[in-house]
């Protein structure tokens, strides 16, 4: 330590050449001692070199020995000295000293730095909280700048080397200035410490202000019999957690989030956000299942009770079964219903599910543009949510749902993304057993839930989704069909949704047949449906006057009820004309006839195409025209009757867009018939792709097409040869009730299809002449 001037200062010897020095002063007499500061503190018994040379001579005031061996001393510091060389360094250390004479200079700066002393001291003392206030008193009444200096020195926070420059220091105004910076510095510190001290008291005192309030409130609330809300929340969630049977990967994920949940006040924005999240976890049927019915029989009854005829899909959802039961771990098929509206599409998956004796849920994706409604939003997005894959799985509440997928082939794309890409991973058996929803980040397992998707045509769905799908075609219904499902299902299902029961109505099945006939003009059922229910409202209404017997419905009645006939059976009387062929088509409701009507007049050389035509359509008219020119000696037409004419074609309705192949050989008989001014026979529809060598290409959809040609009441119908094997696909009552004549070549459609067709048959080779005649 370093020892200041015109201190007393207590210190403790405990070495044997400290205890022999001290023996030596009081022998002496005068008991004097000159005190030099050690360079190395850690050092206990220090040699001359090892010691400063400026020190302070001190007179022994007091000295008593301790019984632990060592010695108290109480020292009055005198003033400084220099050793100039030591006499003796054993037992103890005898040095040669000499006095250090300091340099005052009384003036204004010295008394006004004396008094920054007094003032940096006084703040000094105010701040320190082991220094007493009185040391100011003291330091007030020091007259002498140095011994000023030496006060404060002796009380500020030195180290031993700062300490003994300015013990060296013989210039009082430097001392003093060497004294305000050490001070100045103390202060600083003092005042940060304290600064930073009340700013932890504060933390501290609201911390534990909070504390106590928490506790002295669940006091209360454990008197009153409440509890905190938010503490049995999260015990709740935590316990929810254990037992929803989730994945690793998503309890992990959950207890993470949980943790977080706990050390957030609910008052914060992210609580609910979190909250939420969990609450999506926790619901999701992660391992609850709901168990098959495996009975073959009662299912095949369930199916035949719903629905009438479909034997292709009910066979494969029997066969679905059959194997769940003989193979208890399957993943669920991904079947494809596609059909014209009002098939029975969607109310077979509801069937389906209760054949299965599974939950049944639909969502709708017609227009849906943004793949989030798929995959879900991610949870930085402000009120994210999962896709409506998820949402419908926790509707449902089982893993193994019926999931019906509506109208697929009606995906939009645009910049949020592409819908129908993000149905890849969920229609694909290989990988949804792993789906990813944007909001949970967890894998979800897919791969039980049986997936069922409607559509009304297939070109619009992309080819790789359609690819994960097994597609099962619902065509339309033939009249007898649509006769026992009216009997069956929609007139008691109508009579039941208007009040009516078998005491109020009766039908015959010859009112229904007109029904059908006359009054609905479609592929499946939902007109069907509405005009019987129109007839429900008429009787039901007579009921409510007061009406008590029995409405007998007869078809005579019809047109009271109904009005007049919207679809009357004139519509062979539109073949009469030369130049107009019977044609028919498949659109996205079911099978349509069309009209080809073709004429000539004075021009040069010009095909006009009018009604809407698309241009594959218009392809089919041109080949069909160079067809007949290129064969127009065979066909008994002259070979120049294009030089100076133009032909004509017009398919009617041209509101309607009109499109593909199948009106090739339905152009070129309506041509052959207006060159050759002979009339298509007016009971005959056709159907076929032209090529140029005038060979019959076959085309799709020939049920839908027959079924069209039914409903317009014609019986005799050309198709491809090469359609001959689609002919399993009708009813047998309708094969019964219809004639099918097979072309390979236009010349067999020209024979089957004019009314006053020549013989031999019109192949290519024959003369002018007997064609023509």
């Amino acid at each position: 330590m370093v020892v200041f001037p015109t201190f007393h200062v207590p210190m403790v010897l405990s070495t044997e050449a400290e205890f022999s020095g001290v023996d030596a002063a009081f022998q002496k007499g005068d008991r004097l001692v000159l005190i030099l500061a050690s360079k190395d503190p850690k050092e206990e018994q220090p040699t001359p070199e090892n010691l400063y040379s400026i020190g302070t001579v001190a007179r022994i005031s007091r000295m008593a020995p301790w019984p632990d061996g060592t010695r108290k001393l109480i020292i009055q510091s005198l003033r400084r000295a220099k050793a100039v060389g030591f006499a003796q360094v054993s037992p103890h250390l005898v040095a040669k000293v000499e006095q250090v004479f300091e340099t005052i200079v009384q003036d204004v700066e010295t008394e006004a730095r004396g008094k920054s002393i007094l003032e940096t001291f006084k703040r000094l003392l105010e701040l320190s909280p082991v220094l007493p206030s009185e040391l100011y008193v003291i330091a007030f009444q020091i007259d002498s700048p140095s011994a000023l200096a030496d006060f404060a020195s002796a009380h500020l926070n030195l180290e031993t080397a700062d300490a003994q420059n300015i013990l060296e220091e013989l210039d009082v105004k430097e001392r003093l200035v060497k004294v305000q910076s050490f001070a100045s510095r103390e202060v600083e510190v003092l005042e940060l410490g304290s600064k930073i001290q009340s700013e932890a008291k504060e933390e501290m005192d609201k911390a534990q202000r909070n504390y106590l309030l928490q506790q002295q409130l669940r006091a209360i609330q454990k008197e009153l019999g409440e509890t905190d809300q938010h503490l049995v929340e999260i015990e709740e969630l935590r316990q929810r957690v254990e037992n929803a049977g989730m994945t690793e990967e998503a309890k992990e994920l959950a207890n993470r989030e949980l943790d977080r949940l706990a050390a957030m006040p609910p008052q914060a924005a992210e609580y609910s956000v979190s909250r939420t999240f969990l609450d999506w976890l926790v619901t999701l049927p992660w391992q609850k299942s709901t168990e098959d019915n495996l009975d073959i029989i009662a299912a095949q009854r369930i199916l035949d009770n719903d629905h009438y005829d479909l034997e292709k899909v009910k066979e494969r959802i029997i066969e679905y079964l059959s194997v769940q039961k003989l193979r208890k771990e399957m993943k669920g098929p991904i079947l494809c219903f596609v059909g014209p509206p009002g098939t029975g599409k969607t109310s077979l998956g509801k069937s389906i599910a209760g054949a299965l004796g599974r939950e049944f849920l639909r969502i709708s994706l017609g227009g849906i543009r943004d793949e989030a409604e798929v995959r879900g939003h991610r949870r930085t997005y402000v009120g994210a949510l999962p896709g409506r894959i998820i949402q419908g799985i926790r509707r449902a509440g089982t893993n193994n749902p019926v999931f019906m997928l509506d109208e697929i082939d009606k995906v939009g794309t645009d910049f949020r993304g592409d819908p129908s890409s993000a149905l890849l991973e969920v229609l694909d058996p290989e990988q949804n057993n792993s789906f990813r929803d944007h909001y949970l980040e967890v894998a979800f397992d897919l791969s039980r839930v049986m997936f069922i998707t409607t559509a009304n045509i297939l070109d619009t769905i992309p080819p790789a989704l359609r690819d994960r799908m097994e597609v099962l075609f619902l065509p339309g219904y033939t009249e007898e069909e649509k006769l026992q499902i009216a009997q069956k299902y929609l007139l008691p299902r109508q009579m039941s949704e208007n009040g009516l029961n078998e005491n109020l109505i009766e039908m015959g099945p010859e009112a229904i047949e007109v029904v059908i006939r006359d009054y609905t003009r479609e592929s499946g059922l939902r007109n069907l449906e509405r005009q019987l229910g129109s007839i429900c409202r008429k009787v039901a209404r007579k009921v409510a006057e007061g009406r008590e017997e029995k409405t007998v419905v007869e078809k005579e009645d019809l047109e009271e009820l109904l009005g007049p006939p919207l679809f009357p059976r004139g519509i062979v009387e539109r073949t009469s004309d030369v130049g107009v062929a019977i044609g028919l088509a498949v659109t996205p409701v079911g099978g349509e006839i069309i009209f080809v009507e073709a004429t000539t007049m004075k021009g040069s050389k010009s095909l006009i195409l009018t009604g809407s035509l698309g241009e594959v359509m218009k392809e089919s008219a041109q080949a069909a025209l160079s067809y007949v020119r290129s064969h127009a000696g065979q066909l008994g037409i002259d070979e120049d009757f294009f030089q100076n004419t133009d032909l004509h074609l017009h398919v009617p309705e041209g509101a309607i867009p009109k499109d593909g192949p199948s009106a090739g050989v339905a152009m070129a008989t309506a041509i052959v018939s207006r060159l050759t001014g002979v009339p298509v026979s007016h009971e005959v529809a056709m159907t076929g792709e032209i090529t140029l060598q005038g060979r019959v290409l076959p085309v799709g959809g020939i049920k839908d097409k027959i079924l069209a040609a039914r409903r317009a009441g014609l019986k005799r119908v050309i198709l491809p040869e090469m359609n001959k094997s689609n002919l399993v696909e009708i009813p047998q009552e309708l094969r019964k009730d219809m004639e099918f004549h097979f072309a390979e070549t236009i010349s067999d459609v020209l024979e089957y299809g004019l009314e006053r067709a020549r013989e031999p048959k019109v192949r290519s080779g024959r003369s002018k002449a007997k064609v023509g005649s």
